[in-house]
């Protein structure tokens, strides 16, 4: 067992799958994270059927599934409109991914993806929280052209001039800005918009924007209770209506079949899930 394996082996004997024990702080967690406070990074990661979580976040999970058993539907199939969107970024020529609010890249993660078809993509992935930081930068240690840095979304030209970003990616090149299921945890008085048309400013002409965005939308008899449940963790919830979240690519030009619901965006197969999972996909251009 090498030095990496032996940094991840206590996260699987002290956290287990499943259970609801208590948590000793492994030795990847930063001693700021408080370990006894759910984790949408990490809540999240256990929908998606990973291992980097904790005891209390998956009893969060458990909650909200008992609130809405389609969960972990709708979050399979927000992971698979990522990996469509990343192999048709690629398909498009664009190589470089900027990939914030990532989480803890472990299932299907996008460098992974996009390599299947191009080996030199590069891939920079931007989280706020520092567990999945921590996470990301044992995961990618050693893999060439990635990299991962601890910021804010809103803080665009803290992303964009990190000594990270600059030294993975060539920012006079077209880069693709993935913000997927992220702005529903940036409220309005944060100014989300404003921060994606600065991005637009700074990223190079043919640069694309993916965004996926759940909604209440087909829904309303479900959204309260579980916005009132992610109001226990760091980052709570605002589901946005569909006119709401087509504001977010003023200044791109959308792409076909525009912003759509989320499994009906450039379907390749029923594994991408029920087109009536709430929430809404797209990718736009800019020219």
């Amino acid at each position: 067992m090498d030095e990496q394996d032996r940094e991840r082996a206590p996260v699987r004997m002290l956290l287990p799958r499943g259970d609801g024990d208590g948590v000793t702080r492994p030795a990847w967690a930063p001693q700021e994270v408080d370990l006894d406070r759910p984790s949408a990074a990490r809540v999240y990661d256990y929908y998606l059927g990973g291992s980097h979580n904790f005891a209390v976040d998956r009893e969060m999970a458990r909650r909200a599934i008992a609130d809405w058993p389609e969960l972990p539907q709708i979050m399979r199939s927000n992971r698979a409109f990522l990996r469509r969107a990343v192999r048709w970024c690629v398909a498009q020529g664009v190589d470089q991914f900027l990939d914030i609010g990532s989480g803890i890249p472990t299932v299907g993660a996008v460098h992974e993806v996009a390599r299947t078809d191009d080996p030199a993509v590069r891939v920079v992935y931007v989280d706020v929280d520092p567990v999945a930081v921590a996470h990301s930068v044992a995961l990618l240690d050693g893999v060439p052209g990635t990299g991962a840095v601890q910021a804010d979304l809103c803080d665009v030209d803290g992303v964009l001039d990190d000594p990270v970003v600059r030294d993975v990616l060539d920012l006079d090149r077209p880069v693709a800005l993935l913000v997927v299921a992220l702005l529903h945890f940036v409220a309005d008085d944060r100014e989300p918009a404003a921060a994606l048309a600065r991005y637009r400013e700074r990223l190079a002409p043919g640069s694309l924007l993916v965004l996926s965005h759940a909604s209440a939308d087909g829904a309303p008899d479900r959204a309260g209770d579980h916005i009132a449940l992610y109001r226990r963790t760091a980052t709570p919830m605002s589901m946005r209506p569909y006119d709401a979240v087509l504001r977010f690519f003023d200044g791109f030009d959308l792409v076909e079949p525009g912003l759509v619901p989320l499994s009906t965006w450039r379907p390749d197969g029923a594994a991408d899930g029920d087109a009536r999972v709430p929430g809404y996909a797209g990718v736009g251009r800019r020219d």
